[in-house]
């Protein structure tokens, strides 16, 4: 299933990485190991960040999407279920709505 990862990047250690030039490699590393299908950078409550899109077959992917994050950055990580359209049009809605209206 496709999740969005989203990532928060505290000022440190990712400055420390940039100033000494490792933070590039890093990150190609980790999107390498990963393989996201899409991947956005922006800033996140102050800090830098990420919202990465993934497929995750089994919860048992998660730390292997998560620790490098952790690890390299010292980063929160948020997961969230994410559905197109055309998954929100399996979902069923008009019998949920009349099963619990």
């Amino acid at each position: 299933m496709r999740m969005i990862l989203n990532v928060e990047l505290p000022h440190e250690p990712f400055n420390t990485a940039l100033r000494n030039g490792s933070v590039g490699a890093k990150i190609r590393n980790i999107m390498e190991a990963t393989k996201p299908e899409a991947v956005y950078f922006s800033e996140q409550d102050g800090h830098r960040g990420a919202t990465i899109i993934v497929n995750v077959e089994r919860a048992s992917q998660i730390p292997a999407l998560a620790e490098p994050w952790f690890l390299n950055f010292n980063a929160n990580c948020k997961f969230r279920i994410a559905m197109t359209p055309e998954d929100l049009q399996q979902a069923g809605l008009e019998e949920l709505g009349k099963k619990w209206s």
